[in-house]
């Protein structure tokens, strides 16, 4: 039986979860391959910290470049994160021919194009089912499953720690900086949470979709970002009265070669699937033109989740070599991604329905104000709600729910509305998908 060998750079919590899937699946693994994966090295800077495994001698190394030069492995996995010196051990591999696992969405956002071109150059494979969704298989789905499908729109919940920020301030009527303390007691939230609540690693997973699924390359710069820091239980009460819910969602939609891709609180129908979406987890929902909608859903993090995903990667790989070739896959589902065949809009250039809570003087006249202001640029609106009136004077909310507008128009409007004298504070603007 033929053995194919591997090796690891990155001991942390996937890479001790991937040498656990070794350990304890090893006998599965070699049943439905045919063939033995070994985990030859093992490269991290600690190898002297417990991990709850037991490697045999030899195999943990703190030089990488028993790794990346050792004739014997044929498969490299990397998952030590971010941009560097990820990049380079990848690059190395590469052109050392060698296969390469990845879990990197950050440095795949952002060099992903070179890295597969390298791969192509080098006649071997670069797979990265873990970089999105964790443990679901969406990579392959779209890859492998809907090639004969024409995509149009995603939609998806892709960072489980603003998702359970979310449903607890949902659910429990918590303040954001309150929930957030508790996620990183929990383990949910890392001690910088920036990437994941400004939204940064939801538009780093989905620029990588957007590519997929449209045939580009991938443009992470292309993606609006907004985060979850500004979201008030005020708006969460408000979107429970117009019969929605938000979530951090990320969006990507594709009419006649122009693509919008964003990230950004969104206020969804509480009856969708998405909204049922809670805790930590990750769900993709999919239209498709033969198919029609589709989601998949499942953890997004977590050590067995995302090691499942990075060894099904390898055990893909080792099909390939032991089927004798390689590339057997685009690298982003389309043979030839062009750029030139897609313009990304800004932000400025898409329209949707918009939730608008302006904090308002309680005073005679203060709500046609507002509304002549939003008429006039074409914002018409398709609901309100006021609250808060009393005989004392002060400020009241005023909710109000539009229909479809540009989001050009709509910033022209409250770029005067939020500098007249009966307006406090600046209005706070959400999303609202009602098609997605």
């Amino acid at each position: 039986m033929k053995t194919i060998n591997v090796g690891l750079i990155g001991l942390g919590t996937i890479g001790a979860g991937v040498a656990r899937v070794f350990q304890e699946n090893s006998q599965l693994i070699t049943q439905r391959l045919g063939a033995k994966l070994v985990l030859k090295k093992v490269a991290d800077l600690d190898i002297v910290t417990d991990r709850g495994i037991t490697f045999p001698a030899g195999v943990l190394t703190t030089d990488v470049n028993e790794v990346l030069d050792n004739p014997e492995i044929d498969m490299v996995i990397e998952l030590i994160g971010g941009y560097e010196p990820a990049k380079t051990f990848i690059s190395r591999a590469l052109k050392a021919g060698k296969h390469v696992v990845t879990a990197n969405k950050a440095l795949l956002a952002k060099h992903g194009d070179e890295l597969f071109q390298l791969a192509e150059v080098s006649g071997v494979d670069l797979y990265y089912e873990a970089s999105v969704g964790g443990g679901i298989p969406i990579i392959k789905v779209i890859r492998e499953s809907l090639t004969a499908n024409r995509i149009t729109a995603i939609s998806g919940i892709l960072n489980g720690t603003c998702n359970y920020i979310l449903t607890k301030m949902t659910d429990d009527g918590l303040a954001y900086n309150d929930v957030l303390a508790e996620a990183q007691d929990l383990g949910y939230a890392e001690a910088d949470p920036t990437f994941d609540v400004e939204g940064i690693d939801t538009a780093h997973k989905l620029a990588i979709l957007a590519a997929m699924a449209f045939g580009t390359t991938i443009n992470f710069e292309n993606v609006y970002v907004e985060g979850i820091a500004n979201i008030q239980p005020v708006d969460i009460e408000f979107a429970r009265e117009f019969g929605y819910k938000i979530k951090l969602l990320a969006i990507a939609k594709e009419n006649n070669g122009n693509i919008e891709a964003r990230v950004h609180p969104t206020m969804i129908p509480e009856h969708h699937m998405l909204a049922k979406i809670d805790g930590a987890f990750n769900a993709i929902y999919i239209n498709a033109d033969m198919l029609g909608p589709s989601l998949y859903y499942g953890q997004g993090a977590g050590m067995l989740p995302t090691a499942s995903a990075v060894v099904a990667d390898l055990i893909d790989i080792a099909r390939n070599i032991l089927g004798n070739s390689h590339h057997r896959l685009p690298f982003l589902a389309y043979q030839s991604p062009s750029s030139g065949n897609a313009s990304y809009q800004s932000i400025d250039a898409i329209s949707c329905n918009y939730y608008l809570r302006f904090t308002a003087q309680d005073q005679p006249g203060v709500l046609s104000i507002i509304a002549g202001i939003l008429g006039d640029s074409n914002i018409s609106i398709a609901s309100v709600i006021q609250k808060g009136r009393n005989d004392t004077g002060g400020t009241v909310a005023i909710v109000m729910q539009t229909h479809r507008a540009c989001e050009r128009d709509l910033k022209h409007a409250l770029d005067k509305i939020d500098t007249l004298d009966i307006i406090d504070a600046q209005t706070v603007v959400i999303r609202m998908e009602t098609d997605l």
